[in-house]
C-alpha cells in the first residue's frame, strides 16, 4: 500500500541535509552512507552517489532523473539469486 497523497513523499530529513551541505558551495562529493531505504528519492538527490545498506554491506547507488519518485532500497537488493539449479548428465539422460 502507498503512503498517502495529503502527506507527500517520505524524505529522511538527516539525508536530505547531507545532500544540502554537498550542494552547498565548498560542499565535496563523497558518496553518502545511509541505511534509509524507505527514503523517497528526491529532484534534489539527483546526480549523487549514496551508499545504501543491503542488510550486511552497502550497496552503491548513483541517482539518475530516471529514478526520481522510487525509493532508495528498490536500488539495493537484499537477495541474491544463485541459480534455479544446475543441469547434470543423469538428468539430461532422463528426458
Amino acid at each position: 500500500m502507498s503512503r498517502s497523497s495529503y502527506k507527500g513523499p517520505y524524505i529522511d530529513e538527516k539525508l536530505m541535509k547531507k545532500v544540502m551541505a554537498q550542494k552547498a558551495p565548498g560542499g565535496t562529493k563523497t558518496a553518502i552512507k545511509t541505511w534509509a531505504r524507505r527514503c523517497d528519492i528526491s529532484p534534489e538527490f539527483v546526480g549523487h552517489t549514496f551508499l545504501v545498506h543491503q542488510g550486511k554491506n552497502f550497496i552503491t547507488v548513483y541517482v539518475s532523473e530516471a529514478m526520481v519518485g522510487h525509493k532508495l532500497g528498490e536500488f539495493a537488493p537484499t537477495r541474491t539469486f544463485r541459480s534455479h539449479g544446475k543441469m547434470t548428465e543423469k538428468a539430461t539422460a532422463k528426458t
